[in-house]
Order: structure tokens, then sequence, then C-alpha cells
């Protein structure tokens, strides 16, 4: 019988791990996606989207699904979900790994601010600039709707929900961005502080270099912490080593 694995997708690493795994023979492998992007890049295999209900919905539907292991590539900032697929897998016992790409590292020239949360960068913003990039996604947006005093210019994949702040500016967009396009883009909107979560990865860092190129300040939100005791891949290989160690020698190959 296929070994059942979940992926917690949404992500580029989800989806190449999917894509890795798609086609082997002693494996049957389902892509969850939250369904809060309209248009979602599907990755190959079986995909589900919404939610399952909680922790407890997660793990009925473990067991239902007689799934054999869980990987858990969500958006770094996904915390509830990692939550409740830790608290999943402790209560059916089945192996979980998160697949997590490395955060962000300042280089020389970077002033970078780091703050613990959204509510926090929102606090810093007056005393940095007044004429935003917003990076944060759609979701975070209302965090700074209070900010009467500043003008964002924000970026998501879909239009963001209110409430909002007075002076907005929309750019619906999908990455990968390019560096040429984020100096445009900084120049056009005539932006004086970028704020960003730490998701990491190369889709979404050239606006890092381009603000480092124009001596900006950034605000740079911090990962939430993973659940005690849930180990980490960093990228698709070490997942694959994972799956393979965990799955049975079946897979010795993708070792």
């Amino acid at each position: 019988m296929a070994r059942h694995v979940l992926i917690l997708g949404g992500t580029t690493e989800g989806r190449a791990l999917a894509g890795e795994l798609a086609g082997h023979p002693d494996l049957r492998v389902t892509s969850s996606l939250a369904g809060r992007v309209a248009r979602p890049r599907l990755p190959a295999g079986e995909v589900r989207v919404g939610g399952f209900g909680g922790p407890d919905g997660l793990a009925a539907w473990l067991r239902a699904e007689r799934v054999a292991a869980v990987v858990d590539a969500t958006h770094p900032f996904a915390a509830g979900m990692s939550r409740n697929a830790a608290v999943a897998a402790a209560a059916t016992g089945v192996p979980l790994l998160a697949l997590r790409r490395p955060g962000w590292s300042p280089v020389d020239g970077d002033r970078w601010h780091p703050v613990p949360s959204l509510a926090a960068a929102a606090e810093a913003l007056p005393a940095l600039g007044r004429r935003v990039f917003l990076t944060t996604g759609r979701q975070g947006i209302a965090t700074f709707a209070h900010l009467d005093g500043l003008h964002f210019t924000a970026r998501s994949v879909d239009p963001p929900e209110p409430p909002l702040p007075s002076s907005l500016d929309i750019l619906l967009d999908r990455g990968p961005f390019t560096l040429e396009g984020e100096r445009e883009l900084l120049r056009e909107h005539r932006i004086d502080v970028l704020v960003t979560k730490d998701s990491g990865g190369a889709a979404t860092a050239p606006k890092l270099t381009a603000a480092r190129e124009l001596g900006l300040p950034v605000v740079v939100v911090e990962r939430p912490p993973l659940p005690d005791g849930v180990p980490v891949a960093p990228d698709v290989p070490g997942a694959v080593r994972w799956l393979a160690a965990t799955a049975g020698a079946s897979l010795g190959q993708f070792g």
C-alpha cells in the first residue's frame, strides 16, 4: 500500500516537495492549501483547499486518510497552522517535519530595525519615515490602518479588506521580483521606509538590496517560533531525506 504523505503547503518549497514526490509509486501525496489566495499555484499530486477545523479536525483527517507522515511547509508566519499540526501529530503519533527556508540576515549597509510583531512595526514607523512600502501580505495591512500621518504603498497577491490606512496605494503582484523592478518601485513611489516579514527565500529578497542601495531603513518582523520538538529541514532535499528515513526502505533512493 502506498504511504500517504500530507504536505501543508502554499509555499515554493511545498510545491517543489510535492513535485519531487508525486510520481513515486510507493507514495500518495496530498497537498493542503489554506485557500487564502484566489488563484493559488497548484502543486503536483492531490490537492485539498481549506482548513481542517483546528487540531482535532486535522487529527481526525490524519486517522481517516491513514497518513504516514506530515510535512509542514506552510509560510514561516503561519504560526496557527504549525501549532495545529504539532498538536494533531502528537495526538495521532504521525511523524511531523517543518520545512522552513532560512530567514534573511543583514549585511553591511543594511539599516534593519527588528521587531517582534506587526503591531510593533506600526509603532516604530512614525519615527522612521513618512512614505512606507508595506510588504507584509494583505492580511497584515489592517494593523497599520490607524496611522493617518503616513502614506502606504502595499503589495499583495489579492486585494486587502478593510480596515485600511486612509492614504494607501495597492499594488497587486506576485513574486519573484527583480532588483531593477524593486529599485524602480522605490523611486517611483518615493519610499523612505520598508516594512517586511522575515519570510526568507530569493523570490522577494531584491527589495532588501534595493533598500540597502538607497540607504532606507527596513522594519523587519521576526518569525514566530516553531512548536517545541518539531524537527526542521531547511530545504527540499533535507525534507526528502527525512521522509525516506521516516517512510521506510522503499524510499531509499531518495536519501
